[in-house]
């Protein structure tokens, strides 16, 4: 397996941009936080980079996202498994995005597929309070938010409702979840 400071040089390799590369590290972050509360953590370093590099394309080729990755990943000789995990959360229920992508099915792929548009909407609540941190955020917060299809319209609320029932979770559950590891990360402000 990859070190994460591997991982991290080729996530660089393919992103230049400050907030691809930090979004990277937080869902990195935030993905090693479940997996030491759902009780995998003797595999928190693996859902680390899967975190850390579900985003490898998009910067630079993002009309083939989640496509291009796999190509990428399998000219390096990476892991199937994290090559899988990566590209599951752009899986569509319908298929129609970049023809098919594999549904998540392991319990890491589920929550990736949930927190990682979550962990978006989640930080731009935060922005907004006075803190400017997820520290004193609470659930009622981001849900009021979460309701205004307005605020962080580019976060898409269907694929962390379907990840949330993947998960077989409350939206609420999720919420709460996804901000406690977000606090945990030295990654978020």
């Amino acid at each position: 397996m990859m070190t994460y400071d591997e991982a991290y040089a080729l996530l660089r390799e393919y992103n230049e941009g400050e907030f691809h590369l930090r979004h990277g590290r937080i869902v990195g972050d935030v993905l090693r936080w479940y997996a030491n509360e759902l009780g995998y953590g003797d595999e928190a370093d693996f859902w680390q980079l899967v975190g850390l590099l579900h985003d490898l394309d998009f910067e630079k080729y993002p009309d083939e996202h989640c496509v291009k990755s796999q190509e990428l990943m399998r000219e390096r000789g990476l892991d199937e498994r994290l090559i899988r995990a990566t590209a599951s959360h752009g899986w569509e229920e319908d298929g129609s995005r970049h023809g098919e992508l594999p549904k998540p099915e392991h319990e890491m792929e589920k929550v990736l597929y949930a927190a990682d548009e979550l962990t978006g909407l989640i930080g731009a609540v935060a922005l907004m309070r006075p803190s400017k941190s997820c520290d004193d955020l609470e659930v009622k917060s981001v849900k009021k938010k979460y309701k205004d299809k307005r605020f962080a319209a580019g976060c898409d609320r269907v694929v962390i409702e379907r990840g949330a029932e993947m998960l077989g979770w409350e939206l609420d559950q999720l919420i709460e979840k996804t901000i406690l590891a977000m606090r945990a990360s030295d990654n978020v402000e």
